[in-house]
């Protein structure tokens, strides 16, 4: 608990943390509320899934997210803090899961923010663009997949802040880490698209953290997707648990 509460305070008095926290908000629903102002259902059928046009700003809150969760720890390496920090606090482990706690909860209650102001904007929206209940759209959270989506979506940002963080605990760079984790994130799918249709583009998607990951979003189209929505969250969940454990292990194991 004492691990916990200082790295509570060290994040919480750091300026940009605030600015951050509310630029995960603000982008992620800016972004989802530009997505359906250009999505149009024709009188003939939808080719879109609303519920996942909705919540299209979290491909762009997750880069904000990335840079939060680094800067958390590598931060302090650049600073020269981390020594501070394991004087105080000699058990390293302690440390990484006392930052993983803190970053984590915030990301969770910033992502609950951004996912709520993104479906109340595609519940304002997309109606007027032929997603109406006549057509079997209704957004609401009271509606199962919706719902599943949209906590989902909260649930990714969490994973994706837990790999940002093991990430940078075992790089130790800020630009390096944050160079690692977006290669992770955005080149997957830039790469499968290049392999087309074929059986190493799907199981790209199908292994990839963000691919995989956001296939929780989807609420239309489920048999033709590279892997079902929870199997999806959790190989993300893998990817955060190994990046944490690795990240966890050099920090016990190497010189501050």
């Amino acid at each position: 608990m004492t691990a916990t509460h200082a790295e509570w305070i060290k994040l919480r008095t750091v300026p940009g943390t605030g600015w951050l926290l509310a630029a995960i908000v603000t982008a992620t629903a800016a972004l989802s509320a530009v997505a359906d102002a250009a999505a149009r259902c024709p009188a003939g059928g939808c080719q879109l899934d609303p519920v996942r046009t909705s919540l299209t700003g979290i491909y762009l809150g997750q880069a904000i997210v990335v840079v939060l969760a680094v800067t958390a720890v590598s931060g302090e390496y650049g600073t020269g803090l981390i020594h501070v920090t394991f004087t105080a606090m000699p058990s390293r482990v302690i440390v990484l899961a006392a930052k993983a706690a803190v970053v984590a909860g915030l990301v969770l209650a910033a992502g609950a923010v951004a996912v709520l102001g993104s479906v109340l904007a595609g519940r304002l929206i997309l109606p007027g663009h032929g997603f109406t209940a006549q057509h079997g759209y209704l957004l609401s959270l009271g509606d199962g997949p919706v719902l599943r989506a949209s906590i989902g979506s909260v649930l990714y940002l969490g994973l994706i802040a837990l790999l940002s963080l093991g990430l940078a605990a075992a790089v130790r760079d800020t630009a390096a880490a944050i160079g690692i984790v977006l290669g992770l994130l955005y080149a997957a799918p830039i790469i499968a698209a290049v392999l087309g249709g074929s059986a190493a583009s799907r199981h790209l998607q199908q292994l990839a953290p963000m691919t995989a990951g956001l296939a929780i979003q989807a609420t239309t189209g489920l048999r033709s997707l590279p892997v079902s929505p929870w199997t999806g969250l959790g190989i993300l969940a893998a990817w955060a648990a190994a990046a944490v454990m690795a990240g966890g292990l050099l920090l016990h194991h190497r010189d501050a």
